[in-house]
């Protein structure tokens, strides 16, 4: 016999509640080291091992998952770590080693062995590693929230995706939904030879849901995913946003997918809404503008960049209305931090001014290496156990300075599309060449926005689609979107990094019908 709902709630809270009284232990136990002292072992013990800069870091991450399917729970997860991670600079060369054994004997053999690891590696290293002064910092910082997610309880979470897939599936021809909650939590400890010591508490709040009308008979199938993303704000982003009413438009264009007439390829005016282009910013203007890869260090996932060194101040990137800024201070930002894993404040600045490309992410070994005197603060690790290296932060476009609307870009477009959601992407291993999907479209004729198409997709190049920018909607079309999983790295890390950006239109755009044969 199958359990009941009520079953399941009872029994669920049965063991969050147990998994709740390990968490307590657990947080106890890690508020109960003496991390001051211990970050002084580490960095005494460093120095004497010859190290001419070390950091350690002493981290706890909570992770917690929720997933429903229809009237279904099909997962709830609760996870969390706890440990410590040292980086020395020995002879020139990194050394990092971690344990989650966080006891003073630990924090010595460790130490000793990232030292060890250092020595090392500078028997290989070709040019001495040299780092941009930071300032000496002591802080505490905790992202802004209003409700802690952690201290929210299980049952009102299910309660809420509960509600959330029975309105989407009130859309008659919906066949079914999936929806999931997910938060994160890090408690991050910092300091290093420069004197810092710095306490930061981060939470994220990620809620998403997909829902599937099926064709049987014509063997074909449509989705419609949530359009806001993840952002650095608590459990006060799933109760204050209008989830139901975004649940019930997803059902209703699910279903309208499998009926719509499919787009004609060719060359159109693209109107793309925040919650479709942020993925583009991310892939095209966060991705090209980190400089590990343009120096050729980094290529994993996202391959190396088209931006090499020499063309910064020179390039034209794009169409003197664009403006990308990077900005670790971002409110709700899901790489919005007080400082960076080098005790670096947040801070913000320009990756293109004016269409021009002006500027890299930088961190303190990467800023000599183009003759910057400072860092930007853009080292990351995702665990206590991760290497820190490059972390893309936020990086976003300008809204227009005069209130310019949707309609006022619209009435501007003989013949163009409307796209909004991120969908499948693809681009090639020096962020040049790309092609983007989307979730919904509508097409636009003589400056209306009229009705819905299907199996849109375009392409271009990034200085070429850039370029062809020519309308920016104002302050009040501006949105955040983002991403918790950007990977980068082997082994992968995870970072999480938001792009705002506002409506935006994009003249004579190639566009191409997905489901044609030849597409």
């Amino acid at each position: 016999m199958k359990p009941s709902r009520r079953d399941f709630l009872k029994t669920t809270g049965l063991i969050c509640g147990a998994a709740s009284l390990s968490s307590l232990d657990f947080a106890a136990e890690a508020a109960a080291i003496d991390k001051d002292a211990l970050a002084a072992l580490a960095i005494s013990r460093a120095k004497k091992l010859g190290a001419t800069y070390a950091d350690i870091r002493i981290n706890r991450y909570r992770q917690e998952s929720i997933f429903a399917r229809e009237q279904q729970v099909q997962i709830v997860s609760r996870t969390q770590s706890f440990g410590f991670g040292v980086r020395v600079l020995v002879n020139g060369a990194w050394g990092f080693a971690a344990s989650h054994q966080v006891t003073s004997e630990s924090v010595r053999r460790i130490t000793e062995e990232a030292a060890e690891i250092a020595r090392a590696n500078a028997l290989y290293q070709r040019k001495p590693v040299k780092l941009a002064p930071a300032p000496k910092v002591i802080a505490q910082w905790r992202s802004a929230f209003e409700l802690d997610p952690f201290e929210v309880s299980t049952d009102k979470k299910l309660e809420f995706l509960l509600k959330l897939n029975e309105t989407a599936m009130q859309a008659k021809g919906a066949s079914f939904v999936t929806s999931s909650l997910a938060f994160q939590n890090e408690q991050k400890f910092y300091a290093s030879t420069d004197g810092s010591r710095v306490e930061q508490y981060i939470i994220r709040t990620l809620p998403f849901f997909t829902v599937t009308a099926i064709n049987r008979s014509a063997g074909d199938f449509q989705t419609r995913s949530s359009l806001p993303g993840p952002k650095s704000i608590g459990y006060e982003y799933v109760e204050n946003y209008p989830w139901l009413n975004e649940a019930q438009q997803a059902g209703e264009e699910a279903v309208a997918k499998l009926s719509v007439k499919p787009v004609a390829a060719g060359k159109y005016d693209l109107i793309l809404h925040p919650s479709h282009l942020w993925l583009t910013i991310h892939e095209s203007v966060g991705h090209s503008t980190e400089l590990d890869r343009a120096l050729l260090w980094e290529a994993d996932f996202a391959g190396t960049s088209f931006l090499t060194p020499d063309k910064a101040g020179k390039l034209q990137f794009g169409a003197k209305i664009c403006n990308f800024f990077a900005d670790r201070t971002q409110p709700e930002g899901l790489a919005t931090v007080g400082y960076d894993d080098e005790g670096v404040p947040g801070q913000r600045w320009y990756l293109v001014k004016d269409g021009i490309f002006v500027d890299w992410q930088t961190t303190r070994d990467l800023a000599p290496l183009i003759g910057r005197k400072t860092s930007y603060g853009c080292l990351h690790a995702d665990s206590w156990g991760s290497v820190p290296f490059p972390r893309m932060p936020n990086v976003s476009l300008e809204a227009a300075k005069d209130d310019v609307s949707l309609q006022d870009l619209v009435a501007d477009v003989d013949n163009g599309i409307l796209i909004y959601g991120n969908g499948s992407w693809s681009i090639d291993q020096q962020r040049y060449n790309f092609q983007f999907g989307g979730q919904t479209f509508r097409e636009i004729k003589k400056g209306k926005i009229g009705a819905m198409l299907r199996d849109v997709a375009y392409q271009s190049r990034t200085t070429d689609f850039w370029n062809a920018c020519d309308g920016l909607g104002g302050q009040a079309t501006y949105e955040l979107n983002g991403a918790a999983n950007d990977g980068k790295g082997e082994p992968t890390q995870a970072n999480a990094v938001s792009h705002g950006c506002p409506i935006a239109r994009f003249r004579q755009i190639n566009v191409l019908n997905t489901a044609a044969k030849n597409a």
